[in-house]
């Protein structure tokens, strides 16, 4: 998966620099490769001053969570983009990876339900992020 883009909003990284939209959707896409679940993306830079996008996604298990986080955390760190922080690793029910203007939460099921981040910021414009084949 490579990404090139050109933009005003820059985060630097080796060769190659990307924006707070295209790390988004590269969590995402990543997310999606390590098999997490309903992965939606929500543009929140108009609703919030903490960050321009919020990647949600779920995981079955423990394990399968901590697997996308640190896939997450690998990939995003080729490109030279390292979280500012990151909270609920080890317990794994909700993981928050803040990367700046790039927040991304993993959940199990249970988690996500309670805190229903969907319901919370619905009046975000949802991004897409599924290339079409």
């Amino acid at each position: 998966m490579k990404i090139l883009a050109q933009s005003s909003d820059k985060f630097s990284g080796g060769i190659e620099t990307l924006n707070s939209k295209e790390i988004a959707i590269l969590c995402a896409r990543i997310a999606d490769d390590k098999k997490a679940e309903d992965i939606l993306i929500f543009d929140v830079k108009n609703l919030t001053f903490i960050a321009d996008f919020f990647v949600i996604c779920s995981g079955l298990n423990k394990r399968q969570l901590q697997s996308i986080a640190g896939e997450i955390e690998l990939k995003l760190h080729s490109y030279g983009i390292h979280w500012v922080g990151i909270e609920g690793y080890s317990d794994a029910r909700w993981i928050l990876m803040d990367y700046g203007n790039v927040i991304v939460h993993l959940f199990d099921r249970d988690m996500r339900h309670f805190y229903d981040l969907e319901f919370l910021w619905g009046d975000a414009r949802k991004l897409p992020w599924i290339v079409n084949t």
